[in-house]
């Protein structure tokens, strides 16, 4: 049976990397708690056992990938500007010094692995080639190009090696050959995606106003409420430019309902899903049943969050969900 990893033993895994104690904000970004740490930290673990490794035999890889999300998020509430970020807290040359030390970390952890020495050499290639993806993607956001062409360039280079690396990372740990890897990191390609676009929805109907709205950042639902064509477009384009005001906002989260912005973000999320179960399901994995339980973990809250808006449209991805499962 595979062992949980809490937030106590990560945060014990990144203060043991030398250096690292110099940062007292570690323990803010990995509390002591009880509870399994966030899903998309566990995947290295998640593709370990999957491909036949040992899931405690990756805890380091967990930390690592934890790492280096954690110093993507710092340098994106910067340039979000986001009012929660932890440059507000603790100032910009900080949060800047913590979030280069967090991902040399990654690195770091990737030794301390319970894996052949290649393995771990290509999972800490892996790991930097995907730091100097996501750098590359975040270059591409703040130049804020437009049309949902560049959206999908953004995402693919910005959001989803994270989840791809995370996946082959704990695949290459756990043995597997470097083709199984690459059919793992294919999988957390469009699984990434398909986080976005829930991100991106969430952001859409955040109350009072989440950045994307006065930013005119790229966001797949918002996108589609100013590029489409329908009936009530420029009503929604009005109260768009109202946003800060809860009133204006709220009408133009509804109009944005009304569009079908959301019927297309479910479109293109249900289109990934059903890939990433073909994918799977061309090769032969160990324990596909973690990979099953994965995909499931990441739609339910979807599928939740789309109910709260339209629950015909929630019944029909639930419909469509159900099709496509083994």
């Amino acid at each position: 049976m595979d062992s949980a990893i809490t937030g106590s033993i990560l945060r014990k895994l990144v203060l043991g990397v030398p250096g690292m104690e110099r940062w007292e904000e570690v323990e803010e970004f990995f509390p002591d708690t009880q509870e399994e740490i966030r899903l998309d930290w566990q995947l290295p673990g998640i593709a370990c056992s999957a491909v036949g490794g040992r899931f405690g035999a990756v805890f380091p890889a967990m930390a690592a990938i934890a790492c280096v999300q954690v110093s993507i998020i710092m340098v994106d509430d910067m340039l979000d500007e986001e009012p929660d970020g932890a440059h507000h807290r603790i100032g910009i040359g900080r949060t800047a010094n913590l979030a280069l030390a967090l991902q040399a970390a990654g690195a770091v952890l990737i030794e301390n692995c319970q894996a052949s020495p290649a393995g771990k050499a290509a999972a800490a290639y892996a790991l930097n080639r995907m730091a100097l993806a996501t750098a590359s993607g975040q270059e591409m956001d703040v130049r804020n190009l437009s049309g949902e062409e560049n959206y999908w360039q953004v995402v693919r280079a910005k959001s989803t090696p994270f989840y791809g690396t995370g996946l082959e990372i704990g695949a290459l740990l756990g043995g597997a050959s470097p083709e199984m890897a690459q059919v793992m990191y294919n999988v957390g390609v469009l699984f990434g995606e398909a986080i976005q676009i829930y991100d991106d929805l969430e952001d859409a109907f955040q109350s009072p106003a989440n950045s994307d709205w006065a930013q005119g950042r790229n966001n797949l639902a918002l996108l589609y409420g100013l590029t489409a064509d329908y009936p009530a477009k420029e009503e929604f384009l009005h109260y768009k430019q109202l946003a800060d005001d809860l009133s204006s906002l709220h009408k133009a989260q509804q109009l944005l309902i009304g569009s079908g912005a959301v019927a297309y973000c479910a479109f293109q999320l249900l289109q990934r899903h059903t890939a990433v179960q073909r994918s799977l399901h061309s090769v032969s994995l160990r324990r596909q049943e973690r990979m099953d339980h994965l995909l499931k973990m990441q739609l339910a809250p979807f599928t939740e969050f789309v109910r709260e808006i339209d629950e015909k449209l929630a019944d029909l991805i639930q419909e469509e969900i159900s099709h496509t499962e083994p």
